[in-house]
């Protein structure tokens, strides 16, 4: 099906059956455990939201639910990075696939500390410590959340101090990453402070509805809509769009691309963020995984989608 011969009516029953054909499921993944706060969320919750050039909102199941987006997150971040450092923050980090768990450190030795990619939790780390250089933290996680907040064009995103907190306890993983970096010269904050600042951005709470909305700019070339506001610039979108589609979802990159086709970003609190590139911004959640930790109910659901739209990016346009 074109685009052009989608209508709002015709995408709104579109995303109405897939929630429900989904709600039918008895595969739903596993929550992730290994991060207290997550370990208790109901598996059988179930979000789609889509964002369409003209700003229509289409909505299905738990929508308006807020979640951890998690990983999501360092979309975010990577944006506000390279609009306060341009190019030279591909000094500090990779743009290529990585191949192993998103929290290897065994990659990181070998590579002299410089991450393989801004979406591997060695990569985010580094991007949060170009991003705090010269901020005290807490200037820094503002930073963050005002852009998140401006994207989505809603001042009422938080960070769920609980999550966060719940993240620095469990963290040991993550704080021999940041102190391997340092070693080898890669970070330049004290690790302790950029984990800090990245465990809050990792514990923002957003609905599926609000996470479509802030991804408008990386579907319409950098803008909130086409020839709207501009967030970043276009050539920031189209790259970050690129490491979406070729890292977003750690082992399982490779597969989201072959059965979806869009450039994506997920989360282990089960959120993902999609780009029909000119199309629509795409927001899913569900809290239950699959084995490389990709929500296995949202990977389905953008399945269906891409296949019942015709928006994957390999397709004729």
């Amino acid at each position: 099906m074109t685009h052009s011969a989608l209508s709002t009516d015709a995408l709104r029953v579109i995303v109405t059956e897939i929630a429900e054909e989904l709600a039918e499921s008895d595969d739903r993944g596993r929550v992730a455990s290994y991060i207290p706060q997550l370990a208790c969320i109901d598996p059988q919750q179930f979000a789609l939201s889509v964002v369409t050039p003209d700003g229509d909102v289409i909505n299905a199941g738990d929508a308006d639910t807020p979640f951890s987006i998690q990983s999501v997150s360092k979309v975010f971040t990577l944006a506000v990075a390279l609009g306060q450092m341009g190019e030279s923050l591909w000094s500090r980090v990779g743009r290529e696939p990585s191949g192993d768990p998103f929290n290897s450190i065994v990659q990181l030795e070998h590579e002299q500390g410089i991450p393989r990619n801004p979406f591997i939790n060695a990569g985010a780390i580094a991007v949060t410590d170009a991003v705090l250089s010269g901020y005290e933290p807490r200037e820094a996680i503002g930073l963050i959340v005002e852009f998140i907040r401006y994207t989505a064009g809603d001042d009422t995103i938080m960070i769920d101090e609980t999550v966060a907190r719940s993240e620095e306890a469990t963290g040991y993983r993550n704080t021999a990453l940041a102190n391997f970096m340092r070693d080898f010269g890669n970070l330049t904050c004290d690790p302790a402070m950029t984990l800090g600042v990245y465990y809050h951005q990792c514990a923002v709470a957003m609905t599926a509805r609000q996470l479509a909305l802030a991804g408008r700019f990386l579907a319409y070339d950098g803008c909130l809509a086409p020839g709207g506001s501009r967030v970043i610039s276009g050539r920031m979108a189209r790259q970050i769009n690129a490491l979406m589609l070729t890292c977003g979802h750690y082992d399982g990159s490779g597969e989201f691309a072959f059965r979806v086709g869009l450039p994506g970003k997920s989360g282990v609190g089960g959120a993902i963020l999609a780009v029909a590139p000119g199309r629509a911004s795409i927001g899913c959640w569900s809290p239950g995984l699959n084995a490389v930790g990709n929500s296995q109910l949202a990977s389905r659901a953008l399945e269906m989608l891409a296949d019942r739209t015709g928006w994957s990016v390999f397709a004729p346009h």
